[in-house]
């Protein structure tokens, strides 16, 4: 339990340092959602509903932009995604990665 809190601990302040990054990428996919949506004629929802699934590489298929711009803002939409996801690992990574250099050396001792 206590190598659990220290892990949150680093990660949430870790987030705190990362979050205008993440915040950007959140505003740019949804931007561009709207965009293809506008493009698209989808509702709102539907465009930020479609955007996310993009960027995050789910890709259901449910939605699919159908003109040649609004692919090629798909691809952008994808790309800002894959950064997006990769903040985000990053940032638990080296979260987990501090917390078990802390941690490892009062278990042993």
């Amino acid at each position: 339990m206590e190598f659990t809190l220290l892990f949150l601990a680093l990660f949430l302040k870790a987030m705190k340092l990362g979050f205008p990054l993440l915040l950007f990428f959140f505003l740019l996919i949804t931007l561009l959602g709207q965009w293809v949506g506008r493009l698209e004629n989808w509702s709102r929802f539907d465009a930020f509903y479609w955007s996310f699934i993009t960027a995050l590489t789910v890709g259901y298929g449910d939605f699919r932009p159908s003109s040649r711009k609004s692919k090629l803002l798909a691809l952008a939409t994808a790309t800002v995604g894959i950064m997006f996801s990769g903040v985000f690992v990053a940032v638990t990574v080296a979260a987990a990665t501090e917390a078990f250099h802390r941690y490892m050396p009062a278990v042993a001792g």
